[in-house]
Order: C-alpha cells, then structure tokens, then sequence
C-alpha cells in the first residue's frame, strides 16, 4: 500500500484529490520560480512566491499527516524567510539547493502518482547553504 492508498483509507476523497491537484500545480511552477530568482528584478516577488508554495505544502500535508514533506516544506520555508529580510542578491548555492529541493517533492508527487512509499529525503538537501556568500 503506498501513500496514495494511505492518504483515501484516512481522508475524504475530495481532499486527497485537492491536495493533489494544487500539488501538482506548485510542482510544475517551482522550478521557474527557483531560476527567476537569479534575476535580481525578479527575484523580490520570487522569494514571496516560493514562500507561499512551500508555506502551503507545509499546511497541506501537516494536515494530511504526511510528515517527511511537512518537516522538508518547513525547512525550506524558513530559509526563505532568511532571503525576505535579507538585502544580498540570491547567490548560486541556495539556487542549487533549492533546485535539489523542487526535484525531492516532484519525486514526491510521482510517488503519489504510482502509490508507492514516500522517498526518503536526500541528506544533502538537510544541508542548508549559505545564503551571505
């Protein structure tokens, strides 16, 4: 039984498939938003964006009980809100990063998509860069 199943046994139908669905929209947008993030006219409102993608999948799936991608959504959440009230252009490490981050929860969504077990976060995601660099 994979998480998918999981999700249906313990949740209402309609809320698993919402989840999903937004899910799937925040996946396929992330990486854009990640890469504007070098542009420094974008990269204000990229920040924002991206702190409102992951502040929604960290709701989302602490509601859902879907711990690995809540613990992941809440770190990442965090060092953006580092970025919000730093003044320093994005440098290439935590761009890097956070390009590692986006393909770990489109993995997730792909677990999802077949009902397999979530994977396992990779360490070096843990790794948090340095974002004065």
């Amino acid at each position: 039984m994979g998480i998918k199943s999981d999700l249906d046994a313990n949740f209402d139908f309609e809320v698993v498939n919402e989840f999903l669905d937004h899910y799937s929209m925040m996946i396929d947008s992330m990486e854009i938003m990640i890469l504007d993030l070098s542009k420094l006219n974008l990269q204000a409102r990229s920040i924002d964006e991206l702190f409102r993608v992951f502040h929604n999948i960290k709701s989302a799936s602490g509601y859902l009980n879907i711990v690995p991608m809540s613990r992941l959504a809440t770190l990442v959440e965090d060092e953006l809100e580092q970025l919000r009230l730093s003044t320093r252009p994005v440098n290439e490490e935590t761009i890097t990063w956070l390009l590692e981050i986006s393909d770990m929860f489109a993995v997730w969504y792909q677990n999802f998509k077949l009902d397999e077990k979530l994977a396992k976060v990779k360490y070096s995601l843990l790794k948090i860069p340095d974002l004065d660099k």
